[in-house]
C-alpha cells in the first residue's frame, strides 16, 4: 500500500534481460538517493513510476537496489524499460501519515501527455487517458500519475479518450520526475481505489429472488 507521496528520486541504470524471449522479463538496477536504503530490506516493496516492485538485492553503500519485472509487468506499464530518473515510493508503514489518498501500486492503464507548459507559477499537464478509464474520472477526484498522488481539475471526454487536465506546482516539479515529461511521453496511471468500488458496486446486477 502506498499513499501516492513521492520519497525520492532514483534512476534506472541498468538494464539487462532474464532471458532471450519475449516471454522473458528484466532486470533493473536502480539507483536511489543517498541514505534511501538505510531501512529497507529485501523482499520490500517499492513503487517505481507508481508501479509495485520487490527488492531482490540491494547495496546501502552504493545506493543501489534491484528489481525483477516480467514480461507481463512490462507490457501494462510506462517506462520501465529505458534508462533515466524515476519516481520512488516506500510501502506504507502502519501509523504513517496518509498524505495522499490510498494506491495499491497497480497500474490501470498507460496515458499519454497531450500538453505539458507553465502557467505562471505552476505547471499544466494534460492527459490522454484510455477510454476504458474514463468512468474513474472525476473533476476534483484523485488519480495517480507515475506513482504521483494529484488531483484531476479537468475532465474531456472524447472519442480517443479521456483527457484530463492537472495543475503542479514547482514543489511537485521539482521534487518528482514528472518535471522530465514531454508531450507524448507515457506515463502509468492508477485510478482511485474507492471509484473502484463505487463502480463495482452500482454495475454489478442484484442476485435473482429464486424463492
Amino acid at each position: 500500500m502506498f499513499t501516492g507521496i513521492i520519497t525520492g528520486v532514483g534512476r534506472i541504470a541498468a538494464i539487462h534481460d532474464l532471458g532471450s524471449s519475449l516471454d522473458h522479463g528484466k532486470r533493473l538496477t536502480i539507483e536511489a538517493p543517498p541514505g534511501y536504503l538505510d531501512d529497507v530490506g529485501l523482499g520490500d516493496s517499492i513503487a517505481l513510476n507508481g508501479a509495485c516492485m520487490t527488492v531482490t538485492t540491494f547495496t546501502p553503500a552504493q545506493s543501489q537496489f534491484t528489481i525483477d519485472i516480467s514480461a507481463e509487468s512490462l507490457d501494462k506499464t510506462a517506462g520501465l524499460d529505458q534508462h533515466g530518473p524515476i519516481n520512488l515510493e516506500k510501502a506504507l508503514r502502519a501509523g504513517d501519515r496518509l498524505g495522499g489518498h490510498i494506491v495499491s501500486g497497480h497500474v490501470d492503464g498507460v496515458g499519454h501527455v497531450s500538453h505539458f507548459a507553465q502557467v505562471g507559477e505552476s505547471w499544466e499537464l494534460r492527459i490522454l487517458a484510455p477510454l476504458g478509464l474514463a468512468k474513474y474520472l472525476a473533476y476534483k477526484g484523485s488519480i495517480t500519475i507515475n506513482g504521483v498522488s494529484l488531483t484531476v481539475n479537468q475532465v474531456s471526454d472524447q472519442a480517443q479518450g479521456c483527457d484530463i487536465s492537472i495543475n503542479l506546482i514547482p514543489h511537485t516539479v521539482q521534487n518528482t520526475a514528472l518535471g522530465q515529461l514531454q508531450t507524448g511521453s507515457r506515463v502509468n496511471l492508477e485510478i482511485d481505489t474507492v471509484a473502484r468500488y463505487v463502480e463495482r458496486m452500482l454495475s454489478h446486477d442484484k442476485p435473482q429472488d429464486n424463492a
